[in-house]
């Protein structure tokens, strides 16, 4: 399949993520100088995907996005991604008592 959309991840003023879509690369060349071809991904969809000034990638996401990052993100979500999860705490369920037996003569 195809890569067909092409992902610009950034932070914003208020350092949330801004995830920008594109239909090609043109969106991404509006605002950033492209300085080569990926020539040595992995990932053969990538291959002769514009390199970009001041961008990480291309990057594959999932089966159609091709993704860049400001250097920021990508190194914020790279120590997000390195840092092992807290382990998840499972809480002991309380069990109820069974009532007494009665006691019965025999």
């Amino acid at each position: 399949m195809a890569k067909d959309t092409w992902r610009l991840v950034t932070r914003g003023a208020d350092g949330a993520l801004v995830i920008r879509d594109f239909d090609s690369a043109e969106g991404i060349l509006r605002t950033h100088l492209q300085v080569g071809a990926d020539d040595c991904s992995t990932d053969l969809a990538l291959r002769g995907a514009p390199v970009f000034r001041s961008l990480i990638g291309p990057m594959p996401e999932g089966l159609n996005v091709i993704r860049y990052e400001t250097p920021e993100v990508f190194e914020a979500l790279t120590k997000e991604w390195a840092t092992p999860a807290a382990p998840r705490r499972r809480g002991r369920k309380v069990q109820q008592a069974a009532p007494p037996a009665e006691a019965t003569d025999g």
